[in-house]
């Protein structure tokens, strides 16, 4: 039972985390391309600002496979 526990709790991590980073990254990039097509002349800075955002919302991904890492091999 406890083996079984523990894939659930690995699969709720890192299906979560991946869910969540998703829609974060696309709300993310959705409003940086809206930006730059209301405003082209600022195209570089959102460019910039949209890729350290992108690196943050992957980072939360990363996290949840670290968790669902440890909790199954942890296990072991």
């Amino acid at each position: 039972m406890d083996t079984g526990l523990v894939a659930i709790g690995a699969g709720l991590a890192i299906g979560l985390t991946g869910i969540g980073t998703g829609i974060g990254q696309g709300r993310l990039i959705a409003g940086a391309l809206e930006g730059m097509a209301r405003n082209p002349e600022m195209v570089e800075e959102l460019k910039v600002n949209m890729f350290v955002g992108a690196a943050l919302a992957e980072s939360s991904a990363i996290y949840g496979l670290i968790i669902a890492l440890v909790l199954i091999f942890m296990k072991m």
